[in-house]
C-alpha cells in the first residue's frame, strides 16, 4: 500500500498514467466497449484493466491523480447514446459527478458519436478497461500538467 493514493490504482494504471504525457488521453470504458482489439492500437498496445468497478469509481481513482487538460476545450468526452445524441444516461451523470469534483469546477463532457469514439480510442495512449455493466460508460479523458512553483533563488553549484 502506499500513501494517499487510490489503492484501486495498481501499478500497471498508476506506470501509465505516469508515462502519459500532455495532451495524451486515455480512456475509460465499460464492460461491453471492446477494449482488447481498440488497446491493441494504442500506445500503450494493451488493455488495462479495473475489474469489478464502475466507471465512476475508476473515474474517481484515475483523477485523483490525473489532472484534465486546461488548454483543450474539452479535455472529457463520453460516447453519445446511439440515435439519441442529447441523452444522458445514469452511468454518465454519475461520472460527471466525478469529473466536476475530482477538478474542483464543472469540466462538462463533449459527446462523441459512438464510431468516432472508437476512432479516437485507437488514438489513445491507454484504455482502461473497467468492470461496468451498464452501456455508454465510456469515455476519453486528455492529460494536463501540474506546473511546480518557482524554485527558490539560491547559489549555483
Amino acid at each position: 500500500m502506499l500513501k494517499n493514493l487510490d489503492p484501486l490504482l495498481n501499478a500497471d494504471v498508476l506506470h501509465a498514467l505516469r508515462a502519459m504525457g500532455h495532451g495524451d488521453e486515455l480512456v475509460i470504458c465499460d464492460a461491453n466497449f471492446p477494449a482488447d482489439s481498440v488497446a491493441r492500437a494504442t500506445v500503450l498496445g494493451k488493455p488495462l484493466r479495473l475489474d469489478g468497478v464502475d466507471s465512476a469509481r475508476a473515474i474517481r481513482a484515475v483523477l485523483s491523480v490525473l489532472p484534465l487538460d486546461t488548454f483543450v476545450e474539452h479535455p472529457a468526452l463520453r460516447m453519445e447514446v446511439v440515435g439519441e445524441p442529447d441523452t444522458i444516461p445514469a452511468v454518465q451523470r454519475e461520472a460527471q459527478t466525478e469529473v466536476n469534483a475530482a477538478e474542483g469546477r464543472s469540466v462538462p463532457f463533449a459527446p462523441l458519436e459512438r464510431f468516432a469514439f472508437y476512432e479516437r480510442a485507437r488514438r489513445a495512449y491507454c484504455v482502461i478497461a473497467t468492470g461496468e455493466a451498464r452501456g455508454y460508460g465510456c469515455f476519453v479523458f486528455a492529460k494536463g500538467v501540474l506546473l511546480a512553483p518557482d524554485a527558490p533563488a539560491g547559489k549555483a553549484s
